[in-house]
């Protein structure tokens, strides 16, 4: 049974995490020229000098178990460009796709010198289909953001800027309680609470860096049902031997793993990407989440 003071150690935790975060994503953003213009869009300035940008599919309706996905929650595409020398620059991101998507991206992608890292699902049995595919290139920022977009026309996904943020609601959702229980604060985007857990070790691709914010964080992100339960997924960013542990610990608290892969093919160390599911009281979930991560190399409080 947790102490008055050991709650509030946590809650200490997680607030000072939660404001480091807030403080590190509040710097100047990184300077690309020619992106922005390419992509029609802002960037977001993002802790390790990276610059990500945003492709939320509002034109899908996606359902999974019942649950119509929203785009913060499941279907937000995303590409981060970090510079890494005198006009070169790397850029990895994630596309959300329809099943007949899949083929035109990736040939407008693939012409344009943008590699393929991974194509494939994230959840379970949602309608319709969604794929995710996962790519990087390296060279001329504003190059890659062309051939991204050409790519990105030759799917539905909306190109015009987005609208501004639906305001943030922790309506039935017990955000200070998952805080609590998983030992680390995460953030509202509109009604879905989102969760980033960077990993210990630095992680390279190429021998380049790759900060956590460009994909390579456990992402937990709850998305609320209704009677203080959510709807959760995401991904834990594994090496090899925490797979079973985590697969296990998951599994002990009714989180169910819905598909293991690589989203990169270059990095060191070596990394394994889990996705997960499950509808249930969203504090007992983030039991079952801090649990799961303390098989794994996470920086989390304690």
């Amino acid at each position: 049974m947790l102490t008055h003071r050991s709650t509030f150690r946590m809650l200490a935790v997680a607030s000072f995490v939660s404001a480091g975060w807030r403080a590190a994503g509040a710097q100047a953003a990184p300077s690309f020229p020619g992106v922005e213009e390419a992509l029609g869009r802002k960037g977001a300035a993002q802790p390790g000098e990276v610059l990500k940008f945003s492709f939320p599919r509002s034109d899908l309706s996606v359902s999974a178990d019942g649950v119509a996905l929203k785009p913060a929650f499941a279907l937000g595409s995303w590409a981060a460009f970090r510079q890494i020398g005198k006009g070169e620059s790397m850029a990895m991101g994630d596309l959300v796709l329809t099943e007949d998507e899949v083929g035109p991206v990736m040939k407008a992608l693939q012409a344009g010198g943008i590699e393929q890292t991974a194509v494939h699902n994230h959840v379970l049995h949602e309608t319709p289909r969604v794929m995710y595919m996962h790519f990087s290139a390296h060279g001329d920022a504003a190059k890659i953001a062309q051939t991204l977009r050409a790519a990105l026309s030759a799917s539905k996904t909306p190109m015009e800027a987005p609208g501004a943020p639906a305001a943030a609601s922790a309506t039935d959702l017990d955000t200070a309680g998952i805080a609590r229980e998983l030992g680390i604060a995460g953030k509202l985007n509109g009604v879905v609470y989102q969760v980033s857990v960077p990993r210990r070790e630095r992680i390279t691709d190429m021998g380049h860096e790759v900060p956590p914010s460009m994909g390579v964080a456990t992402a937990i992100n709850f998305q609320p049902t209704g009677g203080g339960k959510a709807a959760v997924t995401g991904d834990f960013v594994m090496r090899a031997s925490e797979v079973n542990r985590v697969i296990r610990a998951l599994q002990a608290h009714g989180i169910t793993p819905t598909a293991l892969h690589s989203h990169m093919l270059m990095e060191e160390p070596r990394l394994f990407f889990m996705h997960f599911w499950a509808n249930d009281d969203a504090v007992t979930l983030a039991k079952g989440f801090r649990a799961a991560l303390n098989e794994t190399a996470s920086k989390l409080g304690t």
